[in-house]
């Protein structure tokens, strides 16, 4: 078995799906501080991505806090406290940057030039500066082209700064073509060629200086965010409208945000029920193609349909405020004509180059987010690592059977829970805290046996449900979880029951029970914390949760780069659970339990028997093992692959001779018309015996393909 292969197949698939999926938010978010702090030496960085990447203020006596700003009076130097690595990788795996910034300078003779945002670490090295040079702003920006400066860098024109509140947005798009937008007008351009992979990692990021203190700017911060892709130029214009109506450190990037998530959750869908039948790239009935970004813009025969910023003017919602559009169709209904009117008002911003109907159509939850409840095989191993408690026995007596969505039982949006749900996970955890050795459970966050509610109960608390919760608590969890002792201590109760108690709680928290990522309150996606990173992989490839060695590496900030993602990933590939993990997606893809139930015609088939159908199951599953794993043949070969493995009675099935008492491995490349799934019992017992062409046509392209 060549398992350096094998594991490299399923790694690269692995981190597709990560990147995917938990990668870069919509909006591209990294970094954001509105600097509504008030007071000390802390700016926090409020975007929810990632780890935060707080800055310290080093001399807190040369600032004044505002309530909307902060403002430097006195050179000093507001610096991450360690280097920038979330917003240093992102930018380098998506070679595009964005800089937004609304700040006021406080003369127009600062130079050097003056750094206002700047990731770097000294006067001659750094991946980006964003800076004062006299009366204009001056924007560097290294490449495997540049200086280690960022040199040749890009200007405004002479007198563009004024001592004014101003937006300035710095982006640079995948093409290398950089630009500068004051107050929503392009001032500078230029094209920055290479790309940016040579970002050095170790540069923090530096807000009003140099990290060697020796290049000070003077004025107001007002806002500051940095984002792993370009603006449109119609972006930064609504960012600057929206932000000069009002506190531009929340305003626009909230409205951007749910700018981008009403394209994919709205109009994207919309257009693809409703238009693309009559205007996609093959029909374009009246030149109009609406599947595609660039062709949408452009228009058809009677010219631009759509005028972002402007309902009144789009064409496109003349003709449908007027039920005119869609053609020979129901109109669309008052909700996804306003949602069309809101898209267009507010930009028109269109986040995906191209409309693929089938995923609107086939996927009716698409955009969805949706709190991910365990399945039952993931709540039992999530237990048994949690606690060391097997519960699989009474969980399988006592909660209710996933069932199949998509062709799928951990399909998010059907994992609900009812009322049995909830009396089954309070008679588990009563079971598994009553098997467990609470004590020496508790001894391994903290020694102390102390009943009380100081901040040694509830560290206590707090490092146990970090464990459980795979993730920190907030402030409110421990105090309602610490609450218990109180509850406890109050009844004359010791030490071990306000434990179990506590742990009891816990097991049957919806913490414990869903995978749960915080959202911000937008709908939008974002990056993952390096906890909800580190649940998505555990559960992706053990369907378990994250053990030790990568919790750790969550809690440390091991998770930030490709690199560190990708060598946990290496290492648990090579654990067992790996395979098992494949073989529960590939029973769940086939449907292979359908097989316990199958009773085909008795006088059609006599010899069929329940033997038989677990025959045909173990078939299949060792089948997946001998290609994909042991074999490392590419997936495709699964429907081909000329060897199986069969027991005698079914051997004796498909007409071949019997070669051992038990499962055994059969070479078919003697038997051209066998070999593959599609060949197989487990396969061709799909829709029963009376299954028609069109179910196992549909089986084929919907189950087989997806």
């Amino acid at each position: 078995m060549n398992s350096h292969r094998i594991r490299w197949h399923w790694l690269a698939f692995l981190l597709v799906f990560l990147a995917s999926t938990s990668g870069r938010a919509d909006d591209g978010l990294l970094a954001r501080y509105d600097f509504r702090d008030g007071g000390g030496n802390i700016v926090h960085d409020r975007s929810g991505v990632g780890q935060p990447l707080d800055l310290v203020i080093d001399s807190t006596n040369k600032v004044r806090w505002a309530d909307d700003h902060l403002t430097i009076r006195n050179a000093t130097a507001i610096i991450s406290k360690q280097p920038a690595t979330k917003i240093i990788e992102a930018v380098r795996k998506s070679n595009a940057i964005s800089v937004e910034a609304w700040i006021k300078p406080t003369n127009t003779s600062q130079d050097g030039p003056a750094r206002m945002v700047s990731i770097s670490s000294d006067t001659s090295h750094r991946n980006f500066t964003l800076g004062q040079d006299k009366d204009r702003y001056d924007a560097r920006l290294r490449s495997t082209r540049t200086s280690t400066n960022g040199i040749p860098s890009t200007n405004t024109p002479a007198k563009s700064l004024k001592t004014e509140l101003t937006h300035v947005v710095f982006t640079r798009d995948s093409r290398g073509q950089t630009r500068l937008f004051l107050n929503g007008r392009q001032t500078a351009n230029r094209n920055v060629a290479g790309d940016l992979r040579n970002w050095d990692r170790g540069y923090r990021l530096v807000l009003g200086n140099e990290q060697t203190k020796d290049r000070p700017w003077l004025g107001e911060f007002h806002a500051v965010a940095i984002y792993n892709r370009a603006f449109s130029g119609n972006e930064v214009l609504q960012r600057f409208r929206t932000g000069s109506q009002a506190e531009p450190k929340t305003s626009s990037p909230l409205a951007m945000r749910k700018t981008s998530s009403r394209f994919e959750t709205h109009i994207a869908p919309l257009f693809a029920e409703h238009c693309l039948e009559c205007h996609d790239s093959a029909i374009h009935e009246g030149g109009l193609d609406l599947s595609k970004k660039a062709p949408a813009f452009a228009g058809g025969d009677r010219g631009k349909v759509i005028t972002p910023g402007n309902a009144k003017d789009s064409e496109l919602w003349q003709l449908v405020a007027k039920d005119e559009m869609p053609h020979d169709r129901a109109p669309l209904s008052d909700d996804e004509k306003e949602q069309l009117r809101k898209w267009l008002d507010e930009g028109a911003e269109w986040t995906s180059e191209v409309i693929d109907p089938v995923i609107y159509k086939n996927e009716g939850h698409a955009g969805d987010v949706w709190v991910q409840r365990l399945t039952l095989p993931e709540y039992v191993a999530t237990v048994k690592a949690a606690v060391d408690v097997d519960i699989s026995r009474e969980a399988e007596q006592l909660v209710p059977p996933d069932l199949r969505a998509d062709g799928f039982r951990n399909t998010a949006y059907n994992l609900g829970i009812d009322l049995k749900h909830i009396e089954a996970y309070n008679k588990l955890a009563e079971i598994i805290v009553d098997r467990m050795d609470v004590l020496k459970f508790s001894a391994r966050f903290s020694k102390s046996r102390k009943l009380s509610t100081d901040d040694t109960m509830r560290d206590h608390v707090a490092a146990m449900g970090k464990w459980l919760f795979r993730g920190p608590l907030s402030g409110d969890e421990v105090n309602q979880f610490s609450g218990i002792a109180t509850t406890v201590a109050s009844a004359g109760g010791d030490f071990e029951e306000a434990i179990r108690y506590i742990v009891q709680a816990m097991l049957q928290s919806p913490r414990f029970v869903y995978r749960i990522e915080h959202q911000r309150g937008d709908g939008g996606r974002r990056l993952l914390d390096s906890f909800e990173l580190a649940s998505r992989m555990s559960y992706i490839v053990w369907g378990a949760p994250p053990d030790r060695k990568l919790f750790q590496a969550a809690d440390q900030g091991r998770l930030s780069s490709r690199e560190q993602i990708e060598s946990q990933l290496q290492r648990m590939l090579n654990d067992p659970r790996t395979i098992d993990r494949s073989e529960q997606f590939l029973v769940e893809w086939l449907n292979l339990d359908r097989l316990t139930n199958l009773r085909p015609n008795e006088d059609r088939f006599p010899e069929w028997s329940p033997k038989l159908a677990d025959d045909m199951q173990r078939e299949t599953i060792a089948f997946f093992r001998e290609v994909a794993w042991k074999q490392n043949r590419p997936l495709a070969d699964l429907l081909n692959a000329q060897v199986t493995f069969l027991t005698p009675e079914l051997a004796k099935f498909y007409d071949l001779k019997p070669q051992s008492d038990d499962l055994a491995r059969y070479d078919l490349s003697d038997v051209p018309q066998r070999g593959g799934l599609l060949t197989q019992g487990s396969v061709l017992t799909i829709g029963g015996d009376e299954a028609s062409m069109v179910a196992r046509g549909l089986f084929v392209l919907h189950d087989l393909f997806r």
